[in-house]
């Protein structure tokens, strides 16, 4: 996946919400088994970030054809804790979410914090 517009209606599917990173997988309409790797700069520098983008890579390669859903578009998100964790540790999490993605247990959507008013925000 390489358009903003997939990654976006990915985000309205299912997610599945473990330790290393958050997974996101919504059908794509026939197009087969689709990954995609967000890491965002709060995760790290530069370096920090093409690493865990190269060791999920690695890990979708190794799981998507066997366990990954059908016709589905696969993200996955890192959080902070994706750079110390074991790869071992990383594969049986990418697993075990899905698992529970084929299942169809997803976690409950993420709460946003409600903003003030501009007016509220100035005084």
């Amino acid at each position: 996946m390489r358009r903003r517009a997939d990654f976006l209606s990915a985000n309205r599917g299912l997610r599945v919400v473990r330790p290393g990173f958050v997974l996101l997988a919504q059908p794509n309409g026939g197009k087969g088994k689709r990954y995609g790797i967000t890491v965002t700069k709060k995760v790290g520098n530069a370096v920090v970030r093409n690493r865990i983008k190269r060791r999920f890579r690695e890990l979708l390669w190794a799981a998507l054809p066997d366990k990954g859903l059908p016709d589905h578009d696969h993200v996955l998100i890192a959080r902070d804790g994706a750079i110390e964790r074991d790869f071992t540790q990383l594969t049986e999490e990418l697993n075990d979410a899905l698992e529970r993605a084929r299942a169809g247990k997803g976690d409950p959507p993420r709460r946003r914090a409600r903003r003030a008013n501009r007016k509220d925000q100035r005084k």
